[in-house]
């Protein structure tokens, strides 16, 4: 596993995770270093394919399986989402604290065992209202979230079914609930309620390059699970398998580096929380463990999202903060 340095920072002090906002939103209050070497979440560094606009046979590498798929979730009764997505209605904060009491790795404080409750939202919050696939793409309960596509393609395909890739603080919402919770399931980490904390093998990033071998590689990484397997891994709006099994990308509102990011990490031993964004990956990267999901705006509703990958709306930051200090890593797993 190799080390990156960060473009943002992550902050831990005494065991207080400082979460904010990087780019044209608020910045958190001037307590972290300029920057800090976060330990690696994966390989990360892995050449990646060319996009491929047209998914071509690269597209294979882990095809969702149907044997026992039971169909989408059904629609709201109003008809606010369409059916297989949920109905997502909350506040977005922009400053948070999280105090971790006990750490699985005391050294690196990448993964916290257990979470304090949660402090009150510190700065201004934004009002959020959208729609959710209820789980990975395809979006199906009993099939493989499909992997290995870049973050074009995760969007033109969200656009082909008329909907569209979500915004990284509709994610968020969408996993940690008004109560902000660190994990979707609560304060505690448990690799019994998500597929997270499984071993990480090492990638053969030659494999992975070469479309002769890709498939076959990404195969014998393979460690997910089929979407909805762990009934306890939903969030508090009732959407599934948030953290872990796959990484999902997102639109980085801020626009930088990237217009992509990666939210919820996968199943290997990473941070796997619902805070956390991975930015340091380009429009064009793939991997093994990246997927995805999408989100649509609500029926009749007037809503403004930030569009695909421009900067979103500008967020209330707190009085006098200083430089940004961001729970934002550049390495794929969140």
């Amino acid at each position: 596993m190799k080390p990156f340095k960060l473009g943002s920072t992550i902050c831990v002090l005494g065991g207080i995770v400082l979460f904010g906002t990087t780019g044209t939103q608020p910045s958190q209050a001037a307590v972290a270093p300029a920057s800090v070497v976060a330990p690696a979440d994966d390989a990360g560094g892995a050449a990646s394919p060319a996009a491929d606009p047209a998914w071509g046979p690269t597209a294979a590498s882990i095809a969702p399986a149907s044997p026992a798929a039971r169909g989408p979730v059904e629609a709201l009764a109003d008809g606010t989402c369409p059916s297989g997505m949920i109905e997502v209605k909350g506040d977005y904060c922009p400053w948070l604290e999280q105090k971790c009491v006990r750490w699985l790795d005391p050294e690196t404080k990448m993964r916290c065992a257990e979470f304090a409750p949660t402090a009150g939202c510190q700065a201004r919050t934004i009002a959020k209202h959208f729609c959710i696939d209820a789980y990975e793409y395809p979006n199906q309960p009993g099939e493989r979230p499909v992997v290995m596509k870049t973050w074009y393609q995760a969007r033109s395909t969200c656009e082909g079914l008329g909907k569209r890739l979500c915004n990284e603080t509709e994610w968020t919402v969408a996993c940690e609930g008004q109560e902000h919770l660190p994990y979707p399931y609560g304060y505690e980490r448990s690799s019994e309620a998500c597929n997270i904390d499984k071993p990480h093998p090492e990638p053969d990033e030659k494999a992975i390059a070469n479309p002769a071998t890709r498939d076959a590689e990404v195969a014998r990484l393979w460690q997910g699970e089929p979407s909805g397997t762990r009934e306890a891994c939903v969030s508090p709006y009732g959407v599934h398998d948030m953290t872990g099994n796959v990484d999902e990308w997102v639109v980085n509102e801020s626009g930088r580096p990237y217009k992509s990011a990666l939210k919820g990490g996968y199943w290997g031993p990473v941070r796997d929380r619902c805070r956390p964004s991975t930015v340091a990956h380009n429009e064009e990267f793939s991997f093994y463990q990246i997927g995805f999901r999408c989100c649509s705006d609500p029926a009749g509703a007037s809503v403004t999202h930030g569009g695909k990958g421009g900067a979103g709306p500008a967020l209330g930051g707190r009085p006098g903060a200083g430089s940004a200090a961001s729970n934002r890593a550049p390495l794929a797993g969140s």
